[in-house]
């Protein structure tokens, strides 16, 4: 009966083992209330990097006040741009174990705290710290998630979603860079940092905006802790049958007759010796393992660092980001050192954002249609707007320069449009958000050096035009890595299309040889 017993419990350790929990991905809506998650990610693009497009008009006066170098007052946008790369991953992690809502909604607090203190500081110390890290940093906490979830409300639609929300950046740009000279003639560079900071406060109603899509975390948390419990049930009801299977041993070995050869099992065997039980302990360690490392992946993609078509993307990152601020920077400073009047020199600005919106909205259209692949699509308007700068040191008059500025803004709304679709589309919309915060990351040294290098060339050369220069070298550098990104595409879908013919023909040949066995068959019988 105890022996009954034991493989009657051991059966019962099995089976739990053998349970998977599967949750369904809710699927995208692609309307309805996304349109208002793609409202909050059109106003985040705007409050965030728009901002930071407009900078270069607070960069003339700081620059003057502070009596600096290029290179001393370019570490402001640089600092805030790297922070919001670093801590992009930090992001995603904290909006897959709480929410994105919540945590956008503290990085609205965080950046518009963080300018609103920088507005009184005496030194470059102070901005570095203030409008830098801490406006980055919450930067980091509005953006990331922001997009992640726009992500997960839009599949069909999604280049076009991306290209829209993206252009949020551009009108605000737009509005933006005169409003910031108005405010800076009417009351000073700290007035108007202090009214931007007040005006970055409705990144938290943005975060309002983001309701959770169904399923997209509530039923996995659940699932987790499902499994944690029937774990639990599992560990108990292990060292319960281990005792009683313990007692039976015993009790059978009492028993047996003297001199059995079956009186081997005494008391104190365990069912190790009897091969009726695995190692707990090394089971018990594996299943930790496997515990922690299902815990670290639900925040935080680790594994992404493994595939070589992420790195190959995120190296292109590296070096467009060392040309991406730059010459937003740097634009109205260049006007500046050619005579043009201010407000003629913020307008530069704002010509770039009106080209700017229309090459977002019109080319993540025609991402959409897909004429072609969209990593092509991206090589070319990267290439295309690394010429774009190295052409900027030509225009010198106002004319000139506000025909630079309309080509560099539909260049660059062009590239801006689709990157985030290419990334989708080399990693799966299911990682995207792990993906994302690792890109940022691993393009953190770009957004970091790419202004200093730039301001370093400046001062060397006392001349604006050679930052662009430098910008647009590393753009073109860059698109050597989509290059080779898609050759690695092309090579993976070769492969893939071979395994699925073998496949076929595997199938073709086991159906023919059944084919051949039934007919044989057939003939015996006949």
């Amino acid at each position: 009966m105890c022996l009954k017993s034991v493989k009657i419990n051991m059966n019962s350790l099995v089976k739990p083992q053998r349970v998977k929990v599967a949750v369904a991905t809710p699927t995208a809506p692609d309307g309805g209330y996304a349109w208002f998650v793609l409202l909050s990610c059109f106003l985040v693009f705007g409050l965030t990097f728009g901002v930071i497009k407009a900078f270069g008009v607070f960069y003339v006066e700081i620059h003057q006040y502070f009596e600096t170098t290029a290179t001393g007052t370019s570490w402001i946008t640089s600092i805030a741009v790297a922070t919001i790369h670093i801590v992009a991953p930090v992001a995603s992690a904290l909006s897959a174990r709480y929410s994105h809502r919540s945590v956008v909604i503290l990085g609205g607090l965080i950046c518009s705290i963080g300018v609103i203190i920088g507005s009184f500081a005496h030194n470059l110390i102070g901005l570095y710290f203030t409008v830098g890290f801490l406006n980055g940093f919450g930067y980091a906490l509005t953006w990331t998630p922001t997009v992640t979830m726009l992500g997960l409300y839009f599949e069909k639609r999604r280049p076009v979603a991306n290209a829209l929300a993206s252009a949020g950046e551009c009108i605000l740009t737009f509005l933006l860079t005169p409003l910031i000279q108005l405010l800076i003639d009417s009351f000073s560079w700290r007035g108007a940092l202090l009214i931007v900071g007040g005006l970055q406060l409705n990144l938290c109603v943005c975060g309002m905006l983001l309701r959770p899509l169904k399923g997209t975390r509530h039923k996995s948390h659940a699932s987790d802790v499902k499994a944690e419990e029937e774990g639990m049930n599992l560990e108990s009801l292990t060292k319960d049958d281990s005792e009683q299977s313990k007692h039976c041993l015993e009790e059978v070995g009492q028993r047996l007759p003297e001199g059995s050869d079956q009186r081997k099992v005494k008391k104190g065997y365990s069912l190790e010796e009897l091969d009726e039980k695995p190692t707990t302990i090394d089971s018990k360690r594996r299943a930790k393992r496997t515990e922690l490392r299902t815990k670290i992946l639900q925040y935080v993609d680790y594994t992404l660092i493994t595939n070589a078509r992420f790195m190959v993307y995120s190296m292109f990152g590296v070096f467009a980001a060392l040309g991406f601020f730059a010459p937003a920077l740097f634009l109205v400073p260049y006007a500046r050192s050619k005579g043009i009047e201010e407000y003629q020199a913020a307008a530069l600005m704002s010509i770039s954002a009106v080209f700017d919106l229309f090459g977002r909205v019109f080319f993540g259209w025609v991402a959409n249609l897909r004429l072609v692949k969209t990593v092509q699509q991206l090589t070319a308007t990267v290439i295309l707007l690394g010429t774009v700068l190295l052409l900027c040191p030509l225009a010198s008059s106002f004319p000139e320069l506000a025909a630079f500025s309309a080509a560099y803004g539909l260049v660059f709304g062009a590239t801006v449009a689709i990157h985030i679709t290419v990334l989708a589309e080399v990693v799966g919309v299911q990682r995207l958000g792990s993906a994302l915060g690792f890109f940022m990351l691993i393009r953190s040294s770009g957004g970091l050096l790419g202004p200093p290098i730039a301001g370093f060339f400046i001062d060397k050369m006392s001349d604006y035009g050679t930052g662009f220069l430098m910008a647009g070298v590393a753009l073109i550098i860059s698109a050597l890595f989509l290059l080779l990104l898609h050759q690695m595409n092309r090579r993976e879908q070769r492969s893939t299309q071979k395994t699925h013919d073998m496949q076929l023909d595997n199938m073709g040949q086991t159906f023919s040889a059944e084919a051949k066995e039934l007919d044989v068959t057939l003939t015996m019988e006949k």
